[in-house]
């Protein structure tokens, strides 16, 4: 039973992105290696971009100055 977390910064990731996510990780994860969809689980962690660092950064501070 394959189990893929993904991360990403809670930046208005979509409910139709999450989706997208999802199938397509099952999807590549039946073809490449030949999984069964229906034992796949794919979490998605959104993280305040005040937990997330960047070469010793914040990532909030990072966007502040459009990085």
């Amino acid at each position: 039973m394959p189990y893929v977390n993904i991360k990403v910064t809670r930046e208005g990731v979509t409910a139709a992105q999450k989706a997208e996510l999802v199938k397509g990780v099952t999807d590549l994860l039946q073809q490449v290696l030949g999984k069964n969809p229906a034992t796949t689980v794919v979490v998605i962690d959104e993280v305040d971009t005040d937990n997330w660092g960047i070469a010793g950064e914040q990532v909030s501070i990072r966007r502040s100055r459009g990085q």
